[in-house]
């Protein structure tokens, strides 16, 4: 199908965008020595897993679907972590990580027997267990996305983790969000400082993720320098780093129309068939302004609208963009990187429609597949 018929609104993915990334990121993991792997929290659309398995099969999960889909999609090297295991879950995590990382000691303490009982009866499986740690060092400005604000339920602080108990094997720590690689110098100072001691007593030290070496200006020099450096203090360890946003980084976009123009108390809103809300969620919680491709930097005199969303919530708009020419029913516009961290954290709240899922092979062809629609049953078959 043409990308120019296929009615709004859709989601639209280029796979060569997502193979640019890939590229990058499998070089810094060759510069630097370390191992990459891929977080399901912010791609979980797994018809593009083909293209990203020609570069990387190694996952994290941190919950038993996201398990499933990589095992079922990607591969068997599977890096578990999960606030909290239960007796209902714990099994099925054992049965198909590689990694699993516990949040406290205490999960330790509940759990380690059956790790080890389970490594015992399956040493082709083995799984090597791992500790969340918390270097409690904050530089992420957005609360919500903040693991590191005090009071944090994430990892174990130094005070708490004197010695390494008997039996874990890795360190982990995640305190990044799309942040730089300056950023992680100061996480990684931190984390040494504290935790240096115990460094010598495990196999690995997983980063986390939050890496976001495929923006534009990210200096990714530094970043291998950075990790071979510490690989050079550190030569018993095998470094992992676990970004999410970094694999699908501006690799797609998502198509609305406007189906309508309100002005009141001198704000013109145009309505678009999408929301937010709905299908655009970090937008508000990070929050950040998305790029539209038709707007134009906005001058006095230039038509200027709040974009509104398709739903019932007062607070799914935001704004504002200008145009060269006043927007009129039936044009669209292109919402840039509406990829990472949107397809998997869209709802269906009011049941407004959802967007259809498109991929094409580069932004230069107009011909595309679409790979899911959403209809009323997927709505229905959501509730009981």
């Amino acid at each position: 199908m043409k990308v120019s018929e296929l009615p709004t609104p859709f989601y639209i993915v280029y796979l060569n965008r997502i193979e640019r990334n890939l590229k990058l990121i499998d070089d810094v993991s060759r510069r630097a020595g370390v191992k990459i792997i891929m977080a399901f929290k912010a791609n979980a659309m797994w018809k593009t897993f083909p293209t990203v398995g020609k570069y990387c099969t190694a996952f994290t999960a941190s919950s038993l679907n996201e398990l499933r889909l990589g095992l079922e999609y990607l591969g068997t090297d599977a890096h578990s972590y999960c606030p909290a295991y239960t007796d209902t879950t714990i099994d099925e995590y054992l049965d198909g990580s590689t990694h699993l990382t516990f949040n406290s000691l205490s999960q330790w303490e509940r759990f380690k027997n059956k790790l080890q009982t389970y490594n015992a009866a399956n040493p082709d499986k083995r799984v090597s267990p791992g500790l969340r740690v918390n270097p409690k060092c904050s530089v992420i400005e957005t609360d919500l996305y903040n693991p590191a604000l005090p009071g944090s339920r994430f990892g174990v602080s130094a005070e708490q983790l004197q010695n390494l108990p008997e039996g874990l094997e890795g360190l982990h720590f995640h305190a990044l969000c799309e942040s730089t690689s300056y950023d992680l110098e100061k996480v990684l100072s931190a984390f040494e400082q504290q935790f240096g001691h115990l460094l010598d007593k495990v196999r690995w030290v997983n980063m986390g993720g939050g890496h976001l070496m495929t923006k534009e200006g990210y200096d990714t020099d530094h970043l291998v320098s950075l990790l071979k450096n510490f690989k050079s203090r550190h030569p018993n360890l095998e470094i992992i780093l676990e970004p999410g946003s970094a694999f699908m980084w501006r690799t797609g976009d998502l198509i609305t129309s406007v189906v309508d123009t309100i002005e009141n108390d001198g704000v013109t809103t145009a309505i678009v068939d999408v929301s937010f809300a709905c299908h655009m969620p970090d937008t508000l919680e990070m929050p950040y302004k998305p790029a539209i491709t038709e707007s134009v930097e906005h001058e006095e005199g230039k038509p200027t609208y709040r974009l509104g969303g398709n739903s019932c919530l007062s607070g799914d708009y935001m704004g504002d963009w200008s145009f060269d020419k006043p927007l009129k029913i039936g044009d669209r516009l292109t919402l840039e990187d509406m990829n990472h961290y949107t397809t998997v954290k869209t709802t269906m709240f009011n049941g407004i429609s959802h967007p259809a899922i498109a991929v094409a092979t580069s932004e230069q062809s107009d011909d595309c597949h679409v790979i899911r629609e959403f209809t009323y049953d997927d709505y229905k078959n959501r509730m009981c």
